[in-house]
């Protein structure tokens, strides 16, 4: 009698942990844009690195990745998730305007929202996480300014006419002011395209006989942009700065390239760091070395220059950007 009832028990006891367990299961959504260039390729990656990661350490969380080539697609793939009834949800906006009336949804349902690099119009989210896009202006613009020695004449390829690259442009321009030396002959939006930064870098090189340093602003731009340049057959541009620390840009500053010697970062691993932060804020588990329990509302992340010192520490081989 004495044995079944042990036997009764160790069964009992499993039993209410395997409850146990299956209730604490979580479902998390990710929803990012397909990889339609460089750094959204880096986003799609970075994001199945974390999901692999957290499914090997935690195997009570369950994880939904989409993909999206359009705003409507990407409704779509958020409307699905809350349909497969997740806890948290982690998404960086196709665009601002047609995604928040269903991530304000999803947020209003009680799903643990964190919103990732492209904000939304109005605050629907726990947690925002974004690169410094000021700071990406600002550093910039301090490492060419003193690599000049405080004169020259540049141009500059921009983004995406849109919030972001706003406030990087007007940082950096904020930072030339103060270079009377410093000429900004002309700037103008490359769209974040490789194609777009060769088109425009073209048409620079024709219209002007003297070019002594290049803003392209984003890695992929830079990539048209040197193409441009190597087939232009000049040699008077000193260097070329872009942004975002993408591997091929990255190693080009690792091996000294005498026209790439630095780059800023504007990291897509930023998504891994947010679905990071969507399973330990849906769990009501503290940051390492927070006393707080909540995750922060909002978590910026800097703008680094990578040099030849420290591009070994920015440059991942195996991701796809």
């Amino acid at each position: 009698m004495k044995k079944i009832l042990v036997t009764l028990l160790v069964v009992a006891t499993v039993f209410a942990f395997a409850t146990a367990s299956f209730a604490e299961k979580v479902k998390i959504g990710v929803s990012i844009p397909s990889a339609d260039h460089g750094w959204t390729g880096g986003i799609v990656w970075w994001a199945q690195k974390a999901i692999d990661e957290w499914t090997k350490k935690d195997p009570d969380v369950e994880f939904y990745l989409v993909t999206a080539d359009s705003p409507e697609k990407q409704v779509g793939n958020v409307e699905d998730l809350m349909v497969k009834g997740i806890n948290a949800l982690v998404i960086l906006p196709y665009d601002s305007a047609p995604l928040t009336p269903v991530v304000e949804q999803a947020y209003s349902k009680g799903i643990y929202t964190v919103v990732v690099d492209r904000g939304l119009t109005k605050p629907a989210q726990n947690v925002y996480v974004a690169g410094d896009n000021p700071g990406l202006g600002r550093v910039s613009g301090e490492w060419m300014a003193k690599e000049l020695d405080g004169k020259g004449k540049i141009v500059v390829l921009e983004g995406i006419p849109c919030v972001i690259n706003t406030e990087r442009v007007e940082a950096f321009k904020d930072v030339i002011k103060n270079f009377p030396g410093i000429e900004i002959m002309d700037s103008q939006p490359a769209y974040w395209s490789t194609q777009k930064g060769l088109e425009i870098m073209e048409n620079y090189l024709q219209k002007y006989s003297q070019i002594d340093a290049v803003w392209a602003q984003d890695d992929d731009v830079l990539k048209g942009v040197l193409q441009a340049y190597k087939e232009s057959g000049r040699s008077d541009i000193k260097f070329f700065l872009g942004g975002a620390g993408s591997k091929e840009i990255v190693k080009m500053v690792m091996d000294k390239d005498p026209l790439v010697r630095a780059d800023v970062t504007y990291p897509p691993s930023m998504i891994a760091t947010s679905i990071s932060l969507a399973v330990k804020g849906v769990k009501n588990v503290p940051l390492d070395g927070f006393y707080q329990m909540k995750i922060p509302s909002k978590v910026i992340l800097a703008s680094e220059l990578i040099t030849p010192e420290n591009a070994k520490d920015y440059y991942y081989p195996d991701s796809v950007f």
